[in-house]
């Protein structure tokens, strides 16, 4: 007798794309923690928020960037369509945002114009902790005020952001001063590394040949050894660029927030001007890793990109190393709101039943848990134990014949028969009574349909 072989289909499993990564339920509560924390500051300050594609054209990166930047040079993801149009996935997001700006006459409204972003960013870096090559950031941008002010208030928008929570930070600042300033510096500094080019890595002796100051953001130790003695930029400002550095300090005084001069922030992109700072957290060493965000001012990019002349400044935060620290610092995050209420059903005519009750319930404002796919009781009631759930309705072939429902106590297992017309007002005094013995301030679900916000 022949052996049958038994032939399995064999499929390979499919992996995530190397840099990227997936957000999983159980991380969701610090991703929807910073994302609240983000769009209450905006309301607080009056920004508004704004989303652009994250395709663009890759020359508004390369123009604004700097072509001698790593970011453009090794970083962009780049492609071609099929139209033959050069774009590229967003690597960072105020170009766009001035693009924006420009695009749709932003600069014949009040002045100045005060925007919000919150989104994914992509960078071909190798991936390492807190480095993805897709990673999310959100972002604050005042167009079309130069004054000092400005800076301060933006630089005290991100203390308090991570003021509020729980994570202390170092807040790293500097000037570049105007270009003029920045050429008579770049002169300067090319003359100090020259005798030392050879002690340079590869990357900065092409830098000091296209960008000089590119060499001060290296994070190579040995860079980072030369760069300690060589000259500093605050000592290059005209008269108005120091003046302006002067009044943003005086400023960051006033508001009592600490602060550290740091002639090596320069930022890594070409756009920046005047003011720059990043944000490391309390205590940590330098490096590009550690940085939890950072901005300055960048007065000279919309007319780069085409615009009229606009001064601007804005910072960006990660939000993966934002993340990351919280979990360091073991700060705690509350997950979803727990529902208060579990809906269980019995039968066919019950679930059809639960079905309208749960809607019911949900516009009135309470929270609610429910397994309808589940058949028996006790596999429901087990489910509500699990969530923590107190109160459990309970819906069988018997309450829909005599129009009531089972009320049960999930801490003490008792039971009421409730009129099925009642449970609305009887839901919110046993809840009521609840919190108040839990010492927990009750949620109001008085407040009508129209008063609920998402």
């Amino acid at each position: 007798m022949q052996k049958k072989v038994e032939i399995k289909a064999k499929f390979d499993l499919h992996h995530i794309v190397r840099g990227m990564k997936d957000i999983l339920p159980q991380e969701t509560r610090y991703w929807e923690l910073i994302r609240r924390k983000v769009f209450e500051l905006a309301r607080d300050y009056s920004f508004q928020y704004i989303e652009t594609p994250i395709v663009e054209q890759q020359n508004l990166f390369v123009r604004s960037i700097g072509e001698g930047t790593d970011i453009v040079e090794k970083e962009m993801f780049t492609f071609t369509d099929q139209g033959g149009e050069a774009l590229v996935l967003r690597p960072e997001a105020t170009a766009s945002i001035v693009r924006a700006f420009n695009e749709h006459g932003m600069i014949n409204q009040p002045q100045p114009v005060k925007l919000f972003y919150y989104g994914s960013m992509f960078r071909r870096e190798r991936p390492q902790a807190g480095r993805q090559r897709e990673f999310h950031q959100f972002g604050f941008e005042t167009l079309g005020d130069s004054q000092a002010i400005t800076d301060a208030q933006l630089i005290l928008l991100a203390y308090n952001f991570f003021k509020e929570l729980g994570l202390a930070i170092d807040i790293q600042i500097n000037s570049l001063g105007n270009s003029q300033s920045r050429e008579r510096y770049k002169k300067e500094l090319a003359e100090y590394y020259k005798p030392k080019r050879n002690q340079l890595c590869d990357d900065c002796k092409k830098r000091l040949l296209k960008n000089p100051l590119r060499v001060l953001d290296c994070k190579n130790p040995n860079c980072v050894e030369l760069s300690l003695d060589a000259p500093q930029i605050i000592d290059y400002l005209d008269e108005e660029d120091n003046k302006h550095f002067t009044q943003v300090l005086e400023y960051l005084d006033e508001l009592e927030l600490p602060y550290n001069l740091n002639p090596r922030i320069i930022r890594g992109l070409d756009y920046y001007s005047r003011t720059t700072f990043e944000i490391w957290p309390s205590g940590k060493s330098e490096g590009r890793q550690n940085a939890l965000g950072g901005g300055g001012r960048y007065d000279g990019l919309s007319e780069l990109l085409g615009g009229r002349p606009t001064p601007a400044c804005g910072f960006a935060v990660g939000i993966e190393r934002t993340i990351s620290l919280l979990k360091e610092k073991e700060i705690f995050v509350p997950g979803l709101e727990t529902p208060q209420v579990y809906l269980a059903q019995l039968g066919d005519v019950s679930r059809k039943k639960a079905l309208k009750l749960y809607e019911n319930l949900r516009r009135e404002g309470f929270t609610v848990a429910e397994s309808f796919a589940k058949d028996g009781i006790k596999p429901q009631l087990e489910i509500a134990n699990r969530l923590n759930i107190k109160i459990a309705l309970i819906l069988g072939q018997k309450e829909n014949i005599d129009g009531t429902i089972l009320m049960r106590d999930m801490e003490s297992g008792t039971q009421e028969v409730i009129n099925y017309e009642k449970i609305i007002p009887e839901l919110r005094k046993r809840l009521s009574k609840v919190n108040q013995n839990n010492g927990v301030k009750i949620i109001r679900t008085d407040i009508s349909n129209e008063e609920i916000k998402l």
